[in-house]
């Protein structure tokens, strides 16, 4: 299972049943039907917060409980309800129907709210059920069970350039490293620290071969990790263990990201020249006259010597940090509620995907 997709079960609360009562006061010798209605069960909404950055947790904690309604009681007194259940979900969360595949919300900004398990209805006292022909019913409503749903919930370079070393490095996540290619099959992620005190995640994503987008290799599944990601790190080989050209590598994977989502080459991207430590000369001079004419950042690193780190976590974090500058703008004052959206009650199963963290 990919540590930005997890398995959860949501149970929203089943509503509170009504009562069978009557009144008893002196002097009222026949008292008429007093119950009261149970309380609505609670629902469950998921939503997007800033300060989310990945579904790790819902590996952990896979089922939410809302809280049930109160059961009516006498003298007309109404449960309560329950208490609804907020679920914390980074923004580029993805919710759809493993049913159909129908996107039921994408969360793109913070503080979008989705109901996906509604509570049940609280039950009716007797008092609901007199008529003319029954002045005292002996008889009350239950309350009815609250949606349960199974959820899946989901949050680049050639094999074998350095990703999973450089996030060893940069971050204390510690995928598995070895010397050939695939040696990463799902996504790792790391937490970034910048000496300014703040920090960002970065996802190490299965390497990229040709033909990915017809579901080569680790193909579509592969793609769909990085549609969602703010920024691009193009890691390319510089050593002389790599015969290929660095900038046919770049195009390569820029045709991939193409042809699987137009959008994608079109990303805010950093070039990062890896394994400096043991590069050909002729491979990152060629590779820096293409990015300056490209108007492209490059950042030379070895993982191996630590040449280079802080200077690629400052940039990205710069980079990152003036896009959710521009976001703010776009966004600023405008919070999207969906609040009261009700999902298809016969869809048994929701699947709440996040395609990225944000970050690459």
């Amino acid at each position: 299972m990919f540590i930005d997709e997890a398995k959860i079960t949501v149970k929203a609360g089943d509503g509170g049943h009504g009562c069978i009562a009557f009144r008893r006061e002196k002097f009222v010798a026949k008292g008429g039907p007093s119950g009261g209605d149970g309380g609505n069960g609670g629902n469950i909404y998921l939503v997007s917060n800033i300060h989310e950055n990945t579904l790790l947790k819902f590996r952990y904690n896979h089922m939410f409980r809302a809280e049930r309604g109160r059961h009516g009681e006498g003298s007309n007194r109404h449960g309560r309800n329950g208490e609804d259940l907020e679920i914390p979900v980074p923004a580029g969360t993805v919710v759809y129907d493993d049913q159909t595949g129908e996107i039921l919300h994408d969360f793109t900004t913070p503080n979008e709210r989705v109901l996906i398990a509604k509570g049940g209805r609280g039950g009716h006292g007797n008092a609901h059920f007199v008529s003319s022909v029954n002045r005292a019913p002996h008889k009350a409503q239950d309350g009815a069970p609250g949606e349960e749903k199974l959820a899946d919930e989901g949050l680049v370079g050639y094999a074998n350039v350095g990703k999973s070393t450089l996030i060893s490095r940069i971050s204390a996540a510690r995928p598995k490293i070895a010397d050939y290619p695939f040696t990463t099959l799902e996504p790792h992620l790391g937490v970034v620290s910048v000496d300014t005190g703040s920090s960002f995640v970065v996802a190490d994503i299965p390497g990229l071969i040709e033909g990915a987008h017809l579901g080569t290799g680790l193909g579509i599944q592969f793609l769909r990790h990085i549609e969602r990601t703010r920024l691009l790190l193009h890691l390319i080989d510089m050593s002389a263990m790599s015969e290929r050209d660095p900038i046919d590598d770049f195009h390569a994977i820029n045709s991939e990201l193409a042809e699987h989502d137009a959008d994608l080459p079109r990303k805010p991207k950093i070039i990062v020249a890896a394994k400096m430590d043991a590069a050909i000369e002729e491979k990152v001079q060629k590779l820096s006259r293409w990015c300056a004419e490209n108007h492209l950042g490059l950042v030379k690193i070895s993982s191996v010597t630590g040449e280079g780190l802080e200077e690629l976590k400052h940039a990205v974090f710069s980079t990152l940090h003036r896009e959710e500058d521009t976001k703010t703008e776009i966004h600023d004052g405008k919070t999207i509620g969906v609040d009261g959206t009700t999902l298809d009650a016969n869809a048994a199963t929701r699947s709440i995907v996040r395609r990225d963290t944000g970050e690459s």
